[in-house]
């Protein structure tokens, strides 16, 4: 198996993950069903290739459907969209179990034994973040989670304030927190915000 992280040798007051692409490897599943979705919704079958949506990650569904609107000159409705999305990633799910990403999900479990702050922060809503969760086996490690439903509409990654509110939930300085991400957009969210980073690295891509 290949290694997707170097884990950093400096401790930190407080940890972020990213959760889809970085404690779980989801991505696939969810590219399937935002391909799905944006088909039933009149997408041309070029829109949203594998590499266009890896460099979305982390945003937002609706603000995924804007972006996409406004770069393809589209008229989706964002928020029917991303409900069809979520409402087929849940379907996928209920006949498959999602690998975790050993080298993040052994430091949450690190960071639960000594008693260190952390946190997920992801573009993901609860639902769908909850059902990957569960689907890995790893929902019982987690407790502060901030997603879409916790900032302000339009307020996601790239902006810094899903990160922001983590650290703020775990009674830590931004300063002293470092984020875990596999995408673009969380990167220059944890930048924003004026948190150390770590990259994970991305699966095998899908081939359609």
């Amino acid at each position: 198996m290949n290694t997707r992280v170097i884990l950093p040798e400096k401790t930190y007051a407080g940890y972020i993950f990213d959760l889809d692409g970085t404690l779980v490897d989801s991505m696939p599943t969810h590219y399937a069903a935002w391909r799905w979705a944006l088909k039933k919704n009149g997408a041309p079958a070029d829109v949203f290739r594998w590499d266009e949506f890896v460099s979305h990650g982390g945003m937002a569904a609706p603000d995924i459907v804007a972006a996409l609107n406004q770069r393809y000159a589209l008229q989706m409705e964002p928020e029917l969209v991303a409900d069809e999305k979520r409402n087929r990633y849940a379907w996928l799910l209920e006949n498959e179990t999602l690998p975790i990403i050993p080298e993040t999900i052994g430091l949450v479990r690190q960071l639960r034994e000594r008693g260190i702050p952390y946190a997920i922060g992801t573009g993901s809503m609860p639902s769908g973040a909850w059902e990957t969760l569960n689907s890995a086996g790893v929902a019982d490690l987690f407790q502060v989670m901030v997603t879409p439903a916790d900032v302000p509409p339009g307020f996601g990654k790239p902006r810094p304030d899903i990160f922001l509110l983590c650290a703020r939930q775990m009674g830590v300085n931004p300063a002293d927190c470092v984020v875990f991400e596999d995408a673009e957009p969380g990167i220059q969210a944890a930048i924003a915000g004026g948190m150390d980073y770590v990259r994970v690295g991305p699966c095998a891509p899908v081939l359609d």
